[in-house]
């Protein structure tokens, strides 16, 4: 099979929004997200106008579709206004429209300023708050380059109950400069004493064009990050939280506590992308091609009423779908139905063979004939599964 095969059956799967705010008070030294220190005065309003721009163009390819879930983020969305939330929200409903019970999540840092902004940011409809915390040793935030101390990063999840927030998600980084796994341990049972919803406990990687790539921190050795890894599943698991993705962990419950914006991704889902450097994916139902677009990547030129806001629009192939689909769906601990590879990206399960037969020998993917998921041996060494796809 060649990348000149046509794809057919493609369905349109449900879609999501992803909304980018792209200024931060500082940058930070392991970031490379498009995010940029925000000058004195942030351009909120004419960010805002360019944003329903924008959703403007995209509105298209919703195709009768309403959206499932939003996601703020950033950058620092917690920087604006709640007023400019509700507009950019508002705007998102008359243009796309909402599913009942959509998940609307912004991240937010816990410092001191945005807390005061809660209960606006809750009033406007965010109902899911994403607060981003990564330790509570003050030395380890100093390293970091937060801008909060552990006392705000206590006392921010106690202001979002406040305002009325009963969907949390705390974001926690391990494998940080020197940490042991005793300090991670105590970073950890710190989260969960907390009591959120979610926690994202993910290990702190060094990528380029970031501070950290050119002046390396010294981190944890392999053997540390095993035990930490090791202790801090065991951890989770004993206090009630679920492991359903490589990094994301939800409280047990009635309610399905689940990140349903991550999930449509990693489901192979479709989700626009407005704002600068924001990314989207997309479901042609008419042409049955699936289209990546990427919109210009600096603020000052995403605000040019000159420039166009798209920068590139692209079309997935045939050769590209085996990894673009695996490599979402296989971070999920249910993995996926092998159906819906068929469903979401056009092709005939056989297009995935020999890559199954041999991965199953070798004990890397679960031997079901109805899902692909990996085995826990899969899940540890996930880079090897994917390779198989290249």
């Amino acid at each position: 099979m060649t990348s000149s095969q046509p794809l057919s059956g493609l369905e349109l799967p449900p879609l999501s929004l992803y909304v980018h705010i792209p200024w931060c008070v500082r940058k930070c030294p392991y970031c490379d997200f498009n995010s940029h220190k925000a000058e004195e005065k942030i351009p909120e309003q004419a960010y805002v106008d360019a944003l329903i721009a924008d959703l403007k163009e995209e509105q298209q390819f919703a195709q009768g579709r309403r959206l499932q879930s939003i996601f703020m983020g950033g950058g620092t969305p917690s920087l604006f206004s709640p007023s400019a939330i509700d507009q950019i929200l508002r705007s998102a409903e008359e243009l796309i429209g909402f599913n009942p019970n959509i998940e609307i999540t912004m991240e937010a840092n816990p410092g001191t300023f945005e807390q005061k902004k809660f209960r606006g940011f809750h009033d406007a409809g965010v109902n899911r708050l994403s607060i981003g915390i990564q330790s509570f040793n003050e030395q380890q935030l100093q390293r970091l380059g937060r801008i909060h101390g552990r006392k705000e990063a206590l006392g921010a999840i106690h202001m979002a109950r406040e305002a009325g927030f009963t969907n949390i998600n705390l974001d926690l980084m391990h494998g940080l400069p020197e940490q042991s796994p005793e300090d991670a341990e105590r970073d950890l049972q710190q989260a969960i004493s907390l009591e959120p919803e979610h926690i994202s406990w993910y290990q702190l990687t060094i990528e380029p064009n970031t501070e950290y790539y050119s002046r390396p921190p010294t981190l944890p050795v392999e053997d540390e990050l095993a035990d930490i890894q090791q202790l801090g599943e065991e951890l989770l698991a004993n206090a009630g939280y679920e492991q359903y993705e490589i990094s994301a962990y939800a409280r047990k419950g009635s309610i399905n506590l689940q990140s349903r914006h991550n999930l449509n991704y990693w489901r192979f889902g479709d989700y626009l992308g407005i704002g600068a450097g924001a990314h989207g994916k997309i479901t042609d139902i008419q042409t049955q091609q699936l289209l990546r677009r990427r919109k210009t990547r600096l603020p000052n030129h995403y605000l040019d009423t000159k420039k166009a806001f798209c920068s590139e629009t692209s079309v997935l192939t045939a050769e590209d779908l085996p990894l673009e689909f695996t490599m979402n769906v296989l971070r999920l601990s249910e993995g996926a139905e092998l159906e819906s590879f068929k469903k979401r990206c056009g092709l005939p399960l056989q297009h995935l063979e020999p890559q199954l037969s041999q991965l199953k020998e070798k004990g890397l993917l679960a031997n079901d004939l109805q899902r692909l998921k990996t085995t826990p041996k899969g899940q540890r060494f996930l880079n090897m599964v994917l390779a198989e796809f290249m």
